[in-house]
């Protein structure tokens, strides 16, 4: 039996994935992209703070950008598994090139209109969402597993590290050659990524049999339902996500009207917060080890509330550091929240589960961003960064009530071996189903209450790899307990028994099996559902 008990996190070095030569040369293509969509952001917020426009039209850059997640991440989850995640990522890099390039072109023909730069704003985030899953579920590609916490903080530097140097060099920019400039140098930035992934020669792997599109969707979806582990870190995503987006929309304009900061001061502030995010990633691996994950999320929280709340409260000199700390703070959270999910995932669903996280977190941010921005349209800036801090305050205190779950990231993920190939007297097609299976346990009466509470972590690893239905039940007849679950088509059912069942999937199995009469394995029945009134099909091939 594959044992599941919580280790403490290995102490690998913050920088130690950039070793690998792969995952150095990806790492500084990405964030060179990254500085560049950094002066995006600050050039297209400055665009529209010198045409006046209105404090929401302002906050709706955050949503144009992050919007597209919640339309696009499902799909992008499913195509990151479905396709080589190399060329998905060229051909995707290829838009943002041309999406950059019409962008500039508008700006420089003296054409380009609040509406326009939203709607380019828009199209970029749709190619930035197309290509996340990807990006996430390559880099265990990369690195050894005890290496992933350390490469997600990395991943992580590549955004606020250039969060750090891109709004400075952007607010310099703008004021010396206006944000037509900084559009063209964002459109140049993204060749970096695609030099490298060109050159990159990816090892051939096996792949599987290709799900439909719909099915890859609808079974990534019904794994996270059925995970208890990964719904807490998207359920925790969320509840930072929301008002923590309140700062990045409103930031803009209080530097404006609150600080009296021009252009170059907005960059300062971005690049003070990007500071701290590249400090977190240093603290982080400590921090994570002295106060585990729950303690840091709370603590995180508290510490982006400083922040938030010394941008209306505080005088400048004070200021500069308090977004220093909520620099730490958005770091040591994101670390924290992709390193779990990331370890928490199986590989067959990674980049779908990392696609539901992203359309969750981000998500939040997109309709956060909105908010706030009504919300400060109406009460004003002061006031609603004060709520904004106020929620990250409660978010904190909500860790207690709902933290991460005590199994995130230790679970068995190796593929199992221990489940017994079926015999049948005929071989369904692929796309055969529904097929049924019944698994018969002989149960003592004594046992028999044990034996079902075991029996529901297997009911949520049956769904989780593919069951679409899952039932328990007591013969009338003899003392065994049946299980019962359906899949939806045969191929589906290869796909569970073969790729998708887990160790820790096995572990919940044998916990079950404690309490059947000599610990022996159910007996197993499988049953395939015939289609009345259905065309002609080709004729099975009887097994001898």
């Amino acid at each position: 039996m594959t044992t599941t008990t919580p280790t403490a996190p290995t102490r690998t070095s913050a920088w130690a994935p950039l070793r690998n030569t792969i995952y150095r040369s990806l790492f500084i293509a990405q964030l060179v992209t990254n500085i560049g969509s950094w002066m995006q952001t600050v050039g297209a917020q400055w665009f529209l703070v010198e045409r006046e426009a209105s404090t929401t039209v302002i906050a709706a850059v955050q949503t144009a950008s992050l919007l597209p997640t919640l339309i696009l991440a499902l799909l992008a989850g499913a195509l990151a598994d479905a396709l080589d995640r190399r060329i998905l990522l060229i051909v995707l890099g290829i838009g943002s090139v041309l999406t950059g390039a019409v962008l500039t072109a508008l700006a420089w023909t003296d054409t380009l209109t609040p509406w326009g730069l939203l709607a380019s704003t828009f199209v970029l985030g749709c190619w930035a969402s197309l290509s996340a899953p990807a990006w996430q579920a390559i880099q265990p590609e990369l690195v050894p597993r005890e290496q992933i916490p350390a490469a997600s903080a990395l991943g992580s530097v590549t955004v606020n590290g250039a969060r750090a140097i891109g709004p400075a060099l952007a607010g310099i920019l703008v004021a010396v050659a206006g944000p037509t400039f900084v559009f063209a140098i964002n459109a140049i930035t993204f060749l970096a990524t695609l030099g490298v992934l060109i050159a990159w020669k990816r090892p051939k792997r096996e792949v599987a049999a290709r799900e439909r599109l719909t099915e890859s969707i609808v079974t990534g979806v019904r794994y996270i339902r059925s995970g208890p582990v990964v719904r807490r870190i998207i359920l925790r995503s969320a509840l930072f996500a929301f008002p923590a987006s309140a700062l990045w929309a409103l930031l803009p304009s209080a530097s404006s009207s609150v600080l009296g900061f021009g252009s170059v001061g907005y960059g300062v502030l971005l690049g003070i917060l990007g500071v701290g995010a590249v400090i977190g990633v240093a603290v982080t691996p400590w921090l994570r080890r002295r106060f585990g994950a729950n303690t840091l999320l709370a603590g995180s929280a508290i510490g982006y509330a400083i922040g938030v709340a010394a941008v209306v409260w505080l005088p400048v000199w004070l200021v500069l550091p308090a977004l220093l700390v909520s620099g730490v703070a958005w770091i040591t959270t994101l670390t924290a929240l992709n390193a779990s999910i990331q370890l928490s995932l199986a590989s067959w669903v990674r980049a779908r589960g990392m696609s539901v996280y992203l359309l969750v977190f981000m998500g939040s941010q997109a309709i956060g961003s909105l908010a706030w921005g009504w919300l400060a349209s109406k009460v004003g800036i002061v006031d609603a960064l004060a709520l904004a801090a106020a929620a990250l305050v409660v978010v904190a205190a909500s860790v207690f009530v709902l933290p991460l779950r005590p199994e995130t990231g230790v679970l068995d993920r190796t593929v199992s071996t221990a489940w017994p190939t079926p015999t049948v007297v005929f071989e369904p097609v692929p796309d055969d189903g529904p097929v049924r299976v019944t698994v018969t346990y002989p149960v003592d009466d004594a046992n028999r209450a044990d034996f079902v509470s075991a029996m529901v972590a297997v009911g949520k690893a049956r769904k989780r790899t593919g069951a679409f239905t899952w039932s328990l039940f007591r013969s009338l007849d003899d003392d065994t307990m049946v299980e019962q679950f359906s899949v939806p088509s045969w191929s589906q059912y290869e796909r569970q028994r073969n790729e998708r069942w887990m160790g820790s999937d096995h572990d919940a199995v044998d916990s079950a099996l404690q309490f059947v009469k000599g610990n022996a394995p159910g007996s197993e029945k499988h049953d395939i559902a015939i289609a009345l009134h259905a065309r002609k099909s080709e004729p099975r091939t009887e097994k001898p």
